[in-house]
């Protein structure tokens, strides 16, 4: 634990040692910012979540990637010599099992990315419960879950980051995802109120909050919708105002900078990766 009570090593910056500010090479010693912890990224096994398992192994983690898709886990956890899990969100007992398996390989966890998600198109009058619980559990029950059985462990060692992925479904909504548009509001209320809980023990919680983002999630309409799907991609598109869709480095990058001790006096906030569509 550092002096200010923050779970990472700080930068050591030039001001610290009788300097006016710290040199860029002093900085660049600290790249790995993430160096000696260990993270656990759900849904990981394509798009943001394999991006951010990436990223995060880039900055000096220790990653586990927890996925439906172990075998597509297993191929991104390959380049990273980290460790694959089976892990359902939906089903509390498989999260807890994979929690387990995560830090049994790795160490306990100081890093908690709450990716996994998914959607079913459907105007909100032709779905059904079937449809409202199948999104309801993965993306908001899941991300309950995950925390649920890692926040205790960071708030007994006083440390931890959690970042969760919401999107800007979850704060302008999206036509034909009135569900996911709701869970995702759910997400971004969740991170606020457990950034409130877990601040005394030194636990961070904030979330990134992407627009339309080049993923297997997205690109599903097109192809699963034809024209329709395709001009619903556009139309996510042409909302943003610098006219183009992102790509999950981009959004691993600022799940990065929430996790690591750059972020240290942010709590409790949802950052829009989303090429302005937003700007609240």
């Amino acid at each position: 634990m550092t002096a200010t009570g923050s779970p990472f090593p700080r930068l050591s910056t030039g001001a610290e040692v009788g300097q006016e500010g710290a040199t860029a090479a002093e900085y660049r010693l600290q790249a790995m910012r993430l160096e000696g912890t260990t993270a656990l990224v759900t849904g990981g096994a394509s798009g943001i979540g394999a991006a951010t398992a990436r990223r995060l192994a880039a900055e000096g983690a220790r990653v586990a990637v927890g996925d439906l898709n172990v075998e597509g886990a297993r191929a991104v956890v390959d380049e990273l010599d980290g460790f694959a899990c089976k892990m359902d969100v939906a089903d509390a007992a498989s999260v807890r099992a994979a929690v387990v398996a995560a830090t049994q390989a790795l160490g306990e966890i100081d890093v908690l990315v709450n990716n996994a998600g998914t959607d079913r198109f459907s105007y909100f009058v032709n779905s059904d419960e079937q449809l409202w619980d199948y999104v309801l559990a993965v993306n908001l029950r899941g991300v309950l879950a995950v925390t649920h059985a890692v926040l205790p462990g960071m708030q007994d060692r006083r440390r931890g980051a959690i970042v969760n992925v919401a999107s800007e479904a979850g704060r302008v909504g999206s036509q034909g995802s009135a569900v996911y548009s709701a869970a995702k509001a759910g997400v971004i209320g969740f991170t606020k109120a457990i950034a409130r809980e877990a601040a005394r023990y030194r636990v961070r919680c904030n979330a990134v909050a992407p627009g339309p983002i080049e993923t297997p999630l997205l690109n599903a309409a097109a192809q699963t919708l034809g024209e329709i799907g395709e001009r619903l991609k556009q139309g996510m598109v042409n909302a943003t105002i610098m006219g183009r869709s992102g790509e999950p480095e981009e959004v691993a990058a600022t799940i990065a900078f929430l996790a690591c001790e750059d972020a240290s006096y942010i709590t409790g906030q949802t950052i829009n990766v989303s090429g302005g569509l937003s700007m609240w």
